[in-house]
């Protein structure tokens, strides 16, 4: 029956196509056809790699076969090349046939031992190393997906039901990439992580499990920059802790220890080789400089003020990290002392460059407008640069009224404005 549906299928595929987008994507065409042509590039990438992997797996046997001594070797060949169209399963079908031959050959069972060690290995190989290298991503399904679909399509069709398991799953899979409300099957079953790198370290801070967020951060500073980890990553996570508590879902006492986790992190990332991201102007400074014994008064020091933010005391700690790795020394404050003291540590004569820094600087709150002005009223020469996390293009109301001060939209652009002010 199967064998008919399919070739009638095929005689009428233009047919069954138009009414497939008649029914399901008329209104989009463009997004319906983009679908369609997705899932037959995946199902014909897929094919194509197991039409490629069980004709190796059919070829080895059919060789180690003929070493062992089988008889119609070129035979079993055939028989688990086609016979592992059907996953799991088949390739021990045609092994067992194989070895019941064997052993009815040679009543020493060496022959039948030999061939089933080698239906074993050949299989292993193929399935653990060689389908996953040339599969990688391409048929979109992870591993667990490709279980449960085999096991809930035989329970639906049998044996038919397990052969079509892994195509039927990636027409679905594909299917929730395009139709919103079935993006959830995309989510459970593609091969796509779940969760944002932000998400998952913001995740893992949650579950007080800071060692898993550091291993995290390692794994992506193999392949990016320190500052694009804690802009890209850290900041972000920190938006959505930031988020939570405005909404007052985070206590006290969990702030605090993502707070203690996060300067954790950055102290254990001070060491990071980041040589190899670093371009020229990012690796020219003025030397090792350290933050330790650096003072406000210190001629040529950067002065780093935090926002009142329930995070921004880290953000200011992840600033003054990166600008000693550009050779720039850097002294840190408080709000509290900005606030209690009126900005009075500030040292008018050897301050060059204030650095302001909060998650809440896009939306220029009252109490940072009058960071600023408190400090403008402390020192009237002073560059003070404010980020971070602005958007390009948008209205600096922070710095407008002020000609000798900036707005960074990224961390980068902070860190390069407060370099380019201690030079000017």
């Amino acid at each position: 029956i199967v064998l008919v549906v399919t070739i009638f299928i095929l005689l009428q595929r233009e047919d069954l196509r138009d009414r497939l987008i008649s029914v399901f994507g008329s209104e989009d065409l463009h997004r319906t056809t983009t679908a369609i042509n997705d899932a037959s590039e995946r199902l014909s990438r897929y094919f194509v790699a197991q039409l490629g992997v069980n004709v190796a797996v059919g070829a080895i046997i059919s060789i180690g076969l003929a070493i062992v001594g089988v008889p119609g070797a070129l035979l079993f060949g055939a028989v688990a090349a086609l016979l592992r169209f059907v996953p799991y399963i088949g390739i021990w079908i045609a092994a067992a046939l194989a070895t019941v031959l064997a052993a009815a050959i040679q009543p020493q069972w060496t022959m039948a031992v030999s061939t089933l060690i080698l239906f074993i290995v050949v299989d292993v190989v193929a399935g653990q190393f060689a389908e996953p290298m040339l599969y990688g991503r391409r048929s979109g399904l992870s591993p667990l997906a490709v279980v449960v679909a085999a096991i809930f399509w035989t329970w639906l069709w049998g044996p038919v039901g397990l052969v079509l398991s892994t195509p039927l799953t990636l027409c679905i899979v594909t299917l929730g990439r395009y139709v919103d409300r079935l993006n959830f099957l995309t989510i459970l079953l593609g091969d796509q992580p779940a969760l944002t790198p932000a998400q998952m370290c913001y995740q893992r801070l949650l579950a007080d499990d800071p060692r898993e967020a550091l291993l995290q951060a390692d794994r992506l500073l193999a392949g990016m920059p320190l500052i694009d980890y804690y802009e890209q990553v850290v900041f972000e996570g920190l938006r959505f802790a930031r988020n939570d508590a405005l909404r007052g879902v985070l206590p006290s006492e969990q702030v605090a220890r993502i707070n203690q986790a996060l300067r954790d992190i950055v102290e254990d990332l001070e060491s990071v080789d980041d040589s190899r991201h670093v371009t020229g102007d990012e690796s020219s400074g003025d030397g090792a400089a350290t933050v330790a014994g650096t003072t406000a008064s210190d001629p040529g020091a950067v002065l780093c003020v935090p926002g009142r933010g329930a995070f921004d005391e880290v953000v200011a700690a992840i600033v003054a990290q990166l600008l000693v790795r550009r050779g720039i020394a850097c002294a840190t404050t408080s709000y509290e002392q900005v606030r209690a003291t009126r900005a009075a540590m500030v040292d008018a004569q050897h301050t060059a460059v204030i650095c302001v820094v909060s998650l809440d600087a896009p939306e220029s709150p009252p109490y940072l407008r009058n960071l600023v002005r408190r400090l403008r009223e402390r020192t009237a020469q002073a560059v003070i640069v404010v980020g971070v996390c602005g958007s390009r293009g948008e209205e600096m109301p922070l710095t407008s009224d002020d000609p000798n001060a900036r707005m960074a939209a990224t961390l980068r652009d902070l860190i390069d404005e407060c370099a380019g002010a201690r030079v000017t």
